[in-house]
């Protein structure tokens, strides 16, 4: 384990020079019984502060936030009645004052000296997480080495992104108190900041040192900002005509080289935050991150076609993680870009048995009651229910060869013609291909693709970019109920 900051410490290496302003009151212990007093006068002597949490305001890179820091050196970083209203206190002043709210845990849990009435104070400070969270406003999560308990279960979890110290003991159940109850040690690697990660359940590692520029960017990324209006648009470069069948279109897009979410990302978005799975499992198949799109900041949820083709096909959680993925958007007023490119959702027993069906149908409904500006880029494949259910948004456009169909076209043939050897012919009777889709007015809008995308990515993912901007734009215009709940 590398060095254990003290709370102050990690405020300064993160924190702009002299921008801090404490907000603490000091606590007053006097009618605190004797023992209890006397640990408590201990635990300031040791630490440092007066109580197990600091807080206050601060800037990063200028931009202003608040925080709230735990350090383990007080009695364990467990949280007290007093420690609990210094943070009810301090969440409820930056929701007050429109300020993201950054809190790092390091803490054993609820102060066993104090009982019930201490652990119940994890239920208010829950509240005011949620009502901070509710105004809009960011909330993000830093976890450091041990964060357990009542802290762990209760607005420990609830950031919108939730990033960890490397190898950080992170669990619910103290593994002491584990092997007392049952016997037996608490098996190793479990409680392990790395493989929360590995299973969705947190978003990423991060060692203090790197914590200044992840925040400074969660900053940048997770507040809203005017779209302005519409830019005039330049001529539109145009769409040469289809050379080829709809068929040779599907081909295309299976190519294994033909750019994805992650070129999109990689060479048309700036300062990109992947989230790791739904925040309670993996969600393979669906990537998720913030990020900015020819500067606008964005909720991105894309189909990732690669890991579904090499680690599992799109299945129930990755649905679920595409859900975060639109709470999280609205959560914040965040313009949404929905991203479709999958051979099919997974067909097998155990995808039936995890609610696939019922996943579909959500995430079709989050997508349908979304207020904030959303566009829908069919980058490539389109197949099936997985499809359908990232299509709904106020503009759906689709790359030059992109393109939606009920079914694989192999699949549609064995309905049809009782085998797969009338794929080619029935994507053209069943008018999958892109401009047959703008065609039936399915669509709003397709961009012209590179004549070779795997050649030039960067290209691919610029004119996919600028088609995706300039259509939020225009939406977000129209949108003035949503442009009136934007804050500076």
């Amino acid at each position: 384990m590398a060095k254990r900051w003290r709370a102050q410490e990690l405020v300064d290496l993160v924190a702009d020079p002299g921008s801090q302003e404490c907000w603490d009151e000091p606590i007053d212990i006097t009618g605190y019984p004797p023992d209890y007093r006397d640990q408590v006068l201990a635990a300031r002597e040791k630490s440092g502060i007066d109580e197990a949490v600091i807080t206050g305001r601060a800037t990063i890179e200028g931009r202003p936030m608040a925080y709230i820091v735990g350090d383990f050196r007080f009695l364990g970083g467990s949280i007290g009645r007093d420690t609990a209203v210094r943070i009810e206190a301090a969440i409820r002043r930056a929701t007050a004052e429109q300020l993201p709210l950054i809190a790092s845990t390091s803490s054993g849990g609820t102060r066993m000296q104090e009982g019930t009435p201490a652990f119940v104070r994890m239920v208010s400070i829950s509240r005011a997480i949620i009502a901070h969270k509710d105004a809009g406003l960011p909330y993000i999560v830093y976890q450091r080495h041990p964060t357990t308990g009542g802290v762990f279960a209760s607005w420990g979890s609830l950031g919108h992104i939730t990033v960890a110290e490397p190898e950080a003991m992170l669990g619910f159940l103290g593994p002491r108190v584990y092997e007392v109850l049952n016997n037996q040690p608490f098996p190793e690697g479990v409680q392990v900041a790395e493989n929360l990660v590995d299973h969705g359940i947190i978003d990423a590692i991060a060692r203090p040192e790197e914590l200044r520029p992840l925040a400074a960017t969660a900053l940048r990324v997770l507040t809203p900002v005017d779209l302005g209006a519409p830019r005039e648009k330049g001529t539109p470069e145009p769409l040469p005509p289809r050379e080829g069948s709809v068929w040779d279109s599907i081909e295309i897009t299976r190519r294994a080289d033909r750019p994805g979410i992650r070129e999109l990302l990689r060479y048309g978005a700036t300062d990109v935050l992947t989230l790791s799975g739904t925040g309670a499992e993996n969600g393979p198949g669906m990537l998720l991150a913030v990020a900015r799109l020819d500067g606008l900041p964005c909720v991105i949820v894309g189909q990732d076609r690669r890991i579904q083709m090499t680690g599992g096909p799109l299945g129930p959680a990755g649905l679920r993680a595409a859900q975060r993925g639109i709470r999280l958007a609205e959560m914040l007023g965040l313009p949404l870009v929905t991203v479709v490119d999958t051979p099919g959702a997974d067909l097998s027993p155990e995808a039936e048995e995890g609610g696939l069906a019922g996943e579909i149908s959500r995430t079709l409904a989050w997508l349908a009651r979304t207020t904030v500006p959303s566009v829908s880029m069919i980058l490539g494949q389109g197949t099936g229910g997985g499809a359908l259910a990232m299509l709904p948004a106020d503009r759906m456009i689709a790359m030059e060869h992109g393109w939606l169909s009920p079914l694989p076209p192999e699949g549609a043939s064995a309905i049809v013609y009782k085998d797969g050897s009338h794929a080619k012919e029935l994507s053209e009777l069943q008018r999958v291909g892109a401009q047959e889709l703008l065609e039936d007015g399915i669509i709003h809008r397709i961009v012209a693709e590179p004549a070779d995308p795997a050649a030039e990515p960067a290209e691919f993912a610029r004119r996919a970019v600028e088609a995706i901007t300039e259509e939020l734009r225009e939406v977000a215009a129209q949108k003035d109920h949503w442009k009136a709940g934007l804050r500076p």
